[in-house]
């Protein structure tokens, strides 16, 4: 069991001697708001004072970790990254450590996984989320991408998670069991801000690097390899692999599958003919495209729903939720993961992939009764 030590605990900087300060922070949009004059208590300003106050947790937890595992008899192996080794690249389909030294998993062009540390017990493979978030609501989804990539590329470890949170987090008793929970007291950054925009700082003690033969690089680590996108059309050809079937639900709820749905946050089920689709979204105003994509998500409860998707340009592309009767529209990130996937899946589906509207309310009522029935 890890147990939080209580110098972690109380936010004592007295062993890192000046390493916190030694990382770059960018503070330019917080220098801007402060000349402007706008008010702290706005949300804009506190948005980036928060923004740079996580930067500076994540550094200080960081700092320790390294310290806790090089004495920890329970860490057999601590993926160390930043300035306590060599700089590297962020390389395809492993994972590496990136310019701003996170531990990445990417495909081609995109990162799918980041990771604040990584160690290894005889037990288990650890990830660490460290975070000052007011409630873990949102963080439950990021969680079970994440155990999900690390099972995929790791089957022979267990997967569990550190998670380091402030105390008055809300829902830190809710997280799943795989997660060791450490709260802190609370966190304040503004010595570390006045600081930095001090005209006079002082001079720094050289940086503290640790070592241990606990420590490796990801060029240590044997990964299972793992094609992002071939397994997502594996999944679409399998969704819709019997021809009497709307959906194939025995498959969905086996292993790989679900731990798929996890990891890619959506997978494909096929496209429905735009003026099909208009007729579930009467009141909205889209523009026409040929296909629309289907796909499958599962939300933080577990349940699964439809959305939607619509490619106007290879950058411009919509997404579209309804529930209740009620559809949401929002863009997708033209330099996201999403818009990669739609390019690829464009040219893994055919004719045969078409959903009509009886098909599409097929599927609603599978997912709405959750009966567990294998066939449609």
């Amino acid at each position: 069991m890890l147990k939080i030590t209580p110098d972690i605990r109380n936010i004592d900087y007295s062993n890192l001697s000046d390493n916190v300060l030694h990382y770059d922070y960018d503070i330019k949009h917080l220098n801007t708001l402060t000349k402007l004059k706008t008010d702290e208590e706005s949300p804009e300003f506190l948005s980036s004072y928060r923004s740079f106050e996580g930067e500076v947790y994540e550094n200080f937890i960081y700092e320790k970790l390294v310290r806790y595992a090089a004495k920890n008899d329970e860490i057999t192996q601590f993926l160390i990254t930043g300035k306590h080794t060599k700089n590297t690249k962020a390389v395809p389909k492993t994972l590496s450590v990136n310019a701003k030294a996170q531990i990445v998993y990417r495909t081609r062009s995109n990162e799918i996984g980041e990771f604040d540390a990584l160690f290894f017990t005889k037990e288990a493979l650890f990830f660490t989320e460290i975070t000052l978030v007011k409630s873990v609501a949102n963080l439950k989804k990021r969680l079970r991408k994440k155990r999900a990539l690390l099972k995929t590329i790791f089957p022979q470890f267990e997967i569990k998670a550190l998670i380091i949170l402030n105390d008055g987090v809300m829902g830190a008793r809710n997280l799943p069991d795989y997660c060791t929970v450490w709260l802190t007291k609370p966190f304040s950054a503004s010595n570390i801000l006045e600081w930095i925009r001090s005209d006079e700082k002082k001079k720094l003690k050289p940086f503290e690097i640790i070592k241990s033969n606990k420590f490796v690089g990801t060029e240590k680590l044997e990964i299972t390899p793992f094609n992002y996108y071939g397994s997502m059309s594996w999944m679409l050809k399998n969704l819709r692999r019997k021809k009497h079937q709307v959906i194939n639900m025995s498959f969905l709820r086996s292993e790989l599958p679900n731990r798929y749905l996890e990891l890619f946050t959506k997978i494909y089920l096929g496209w429905v003919s735009f003026d099909n689709f208009k007729t579930l979204v009467p009141d909205i105003e889209i523009k026409p495209v040929e296909w629309v994509y289907v796909s499958i998500e599962k939300e933080h409860t577990g349940d699964l729903i439809l959305s939607y998707f619509l490619s106007h340009s290879r950058k411009n592309l919509q997404y579209i939720t309804i529930k209740e009767g009620v559809a949401k529209v929002a863009k997708k990130d033209p330099y996201g993961i999403t818009v990669t996937e739609i390019h690829h899946m464009s040219k893994a589906m055919t004719f045969e992939h078409e959903l009509n509207i009886k098909q599409i309310n097929t599927v609603l009522k599978i997912f709405e009764n959750n009966n567990n029935k294998d066939e449609v």
